[in-house]
């Protein structure tokens, strides 16, 4: 019963990392530095990119949005100089399923949290702030972007009370209204975007069909983390992609193919493990079966603690853009060492993604 509970509690805590693909991806594409300068260049109005010193860019190690609202949505800050002085690039990733008409005020107190931190540290002048939300779907984006339409003024008064009130607007991407295939100039943000889109459309399967006849065009141009990434967010957000259509859509790609293959299996085992804990019926079937095969190696219980570390590490490995060390080199270490590397991955994955 105690090693039940050991393995549970193990898998729980993985877990609450991987629970929460969307914001995992989103913070994972967009942290890379060349990419988010990518995004931005493609989606601000052309006056501020001309302007803006994107060399400078730097991601700011801050989180705004409030633990209540981390399920839905998610945000990076970016810095970067514009014309000697520093702007400050606010990105909102809203992955909820229905529009936010309170947008605006959220984001208000987010620019305020950015701007007090800024004068707590270097006092003033202010730097700008440009809030910008990434709508995922699936519904078209109705809210207003403007601040002060959430008023309700009396006409007469209008007039008298506007200069006294806040006022701005937010960008806004709504993904509902562009179909990345054409709209996308770019290779890498054409697969985010339209697997952002077909993932809330529940069209996996169409996005696995789409991408392997976009990595067989000449000129495809994405780096294979980019689409191991994107497989494996495919696969923790629709469980009903299976080994078989992914191994299908990457028939063109032998390498990229036997990567992603290990991957899914690492998840796939989670997933039994996972069920094994929990008591549902088909994981503990096929985590028992895979158990005894394994057992006949080398016991049932060791081989499926050491499986769940492994595909642990290798699964944290991959979120967090490192290379992943084969199982070989991992099941030499042991259990402990392995809790003591995961910890370690643990720590550096917060770091990175979680300060807040």
């Amino acid at each position: 019963m105690v090693a039940v509970r050991a393995r549970s509690a193990a898998v729980d805590e993985f877990d609450s990392i991987i629970s929460q693909p969307n914001d995992a991806y989103f913070k994972q594409v967009f942290s890379h530095l060349p990419r988010a300068t990518l995004f931005f260049q493609t989606h601000l109005d052309p006056e501020l990119v001309a302007q803006i010193d994107w060399p400078s860019l730097q991601l700011e190690p801050a989180s705004f949005v409030k633990q209540s609202l981390q399920q839905t949505h998610s945000d990076l800050l970016f810095s970067a100089q514009m014309g000697g002085r520093e702007l400050k690039l606010y990105l909102l990733f809203e992955h909820q399923t229905s529009v936010d008409a309170e947008m605006p005020l959220r984001l208000l107190s987010y620019v305020l949290e950015i701007l007090l931190a800024q004068q707590k540290a270097v006092g003033l002048p202010l730097p700008a702030v440009l809030p910008f939300v990434l709508h995922q779907g699936p519904d078209r984006w109705t809210a207003s972007t403007c601040f002060e339409d959430l008023f309700d003024l009396p006409e007469a008064q209008a007039s008298v009370l506007r200069p006294y009130l806040p006022k701005f607007r937010h960008l806004l991407l709504d993904l509902t209204q562009r179909d990345p295939d054409k709209d996308e100039s770019h290779d890498a943000l054409r697969l985010v975007f339209q697997l952002m889109k077909l993932s809330r459309q529940k069209k996996l399967t169409d996005f696995l069909l789409w991408n392997a006849r976009e990595m067989s065009r000449p000129g495809w141009d994405v780096e294979e983390a980019l689409v191991l990434l994107s497989y494996l967010y495919a696969m923790c957000v629709d469980a009903g992609i299976d080994e078989q259509q992914i191994a299908h859509s990457l028939e063109q790609q032998p390498h990229l193919k036997e990567n992603m293959m290990s991957l899914a299996q690492q998840l796939i085992a989670r997933g039994e493990a996972r069920g094994e804990a929990r008591g549902e019926a088909r994981g503990e079937a096929r985590g028992e079966a895979r158990g005894e095969a394994r057992g006949e190696a080398r016991g049932v219980a060791r081989g499926e603690a050491l499986g769940i570390w492994i595909g642990k590490i290798q699964l944290l490995e991959q979120m967090t853009g490192m290379e992943v060390t084969t199982t070989a080199a991992l099941e030499a270490l042991g259990q402990e060492k392995l809790a003591e590397r995961y910890a370690v991955l643990e720590q550096g994955y917060a770091a990175k993604f979680k300060q807040g």
